[in-house]
């Protein structure tokens, strides 16, 4: 199927680039994986984007601190039901609805009652949407100081309600715990295991990967976004191979000390519709009988400048990565890409 795979991966990624600065596309099927560029990186030097090139991954950065979660409740390092107050400073308030407070768990699934935003983003964010490198100043003491006086949407655990400050939250957490920051938490559960030489939150001249220039909707260039204390939300950068890499990890058992921090990843489940559901961290659906029935799990993502989506299917064993330099969405063409490859 490789011929196929690259002709596939390559129609994609054209697709893309006719509506973004560059793009880069992996189609993965069974061990088969093919990765093809289109458009060009941007910035001094620019040449077409390929499976090296880094891009800010924004909300798929969530599946990986979701999956850090799972690694640490498999190791007995914390539990999926311990409160998140638990694993924050002495004095830190946390707020509670129902009697019910917020668990990691809850955190991991959107289901916490958080709101989308952490206190007094969210004007700002509806007035300026176009302001530079929004989160920068999300530090802890920041991000505590708001949690205080927030208010729950929800009791939680009832209801899903995707939440930004949530995710990093979540990650904080677990970096505290763990006794390190978020970055060093992350290479060391997820990217070490994995070999992801170039998965990270910042830009390091050392690896290989060279940061794409990113560009508004309108293709003007957008200024990095950095998520200071809330990176387990959206900070991560990353390459179409690495991603390749992580999402093939989903249906093969290796590494075995990955295997069941993914199954649990997995197992846990909280309904949205009679359809569709959310896993730690990864959003899922199950397509009509009509168009298949297939399973699709996924998750995208967006920065000031960058746009990504991670989809795959673990029964037909096979998965799309779309990467993007240009902050406009790519999932229909990528979710055409796994329907596809469903097909095939």
């Amino acid at each position: 199927m490789t011929p196929e795979l690259a002709t596939l991966a390559q129609q994609t990624a054209d697709r893309l680039a006719e509506q973004q600065v560059g793009a880069v596309v992996a189609a993965v099927a069974g061990d088969d994986v093919e990765i093809r560029g289109a458009g060009r990186t941007g910035g001094p030097g620019s040449r077409v984007p390929g499976p090296g090139t880094l891009f800010e991954i924004g909300s798929v950065t969530k599946v990986f601190t979701a999956l850090v979660l799972a690694r640490l409740a498999v190791a007995g390092t914390v539990d999926l039901d311990e409160p998140l107050a638990a694993l924050l400073p002495p004095g830190a308030v946390v707020p509670s609805r129902g009697g019910r407070e917020i668990s990691l768990r809850h955190l991991a699934t959107h289901t916490s009652g958080l709101p989308r935003l952490p206190k007094g983003m969210m004007l700002p964010a509806l007035l300026r949407p176009s302001t530079p490198d929004p989160y920068a100043r999300c530090t802890a003491d920041v991000l505590l100081s708001g949690l205080a006086r927030t208010r729950l949407g929800a009791v939680p655990g009832e209801r899903f309600r995707y939440s930004n400050l949530g995710a990093g939250l979540l990650g904080l957490a677990l970096a505290r715990r763990a006794g390190t920051d978020y970055e060093a938490l992350v290479t060391r559960e997820v990217c070490t295991p994995l070999g992801l030489a170039d998965t990270a939150v910042t830009v390091d001249g050392s690896r290989s990967a060279a940061l794409a220039q990113g560009h508004t909707g309108r293709g003007r260039p957008a200024r990095p976004w950095h998520l200071a204390d809330l990176a387990g939300a959206g900070g991560l950068r990353s390459t179409a191979t690495d991603l390749a890499a992580f999402v093939r990890a989903q249906w093969d058992a290796r590494p075995a000390e990955l295997a069941e921090a993914i199954r649990l990843s997995r197992e846990v489940e909280h309904r949205t519709s009679p359809f569709a559901w959310v896993h730690l961290g990864w959003m899922a659906h199950r397509l009509h009988p009509r168009q298949g029935g297939h399973l699709q799990i996924w998750h995208n993502g967006g920065t000031g400048g960058f746009s990504s989506f991670v989809g795959f299917d673990p029964e037909k064993q096979v998965a799309v990565v779309a990467l993007a330099n240009t902050q406009r969405a790519v999932d229909t063409p990528a979710l055409e890409l796994l329907r596809t490859l469903q097909t095939a």
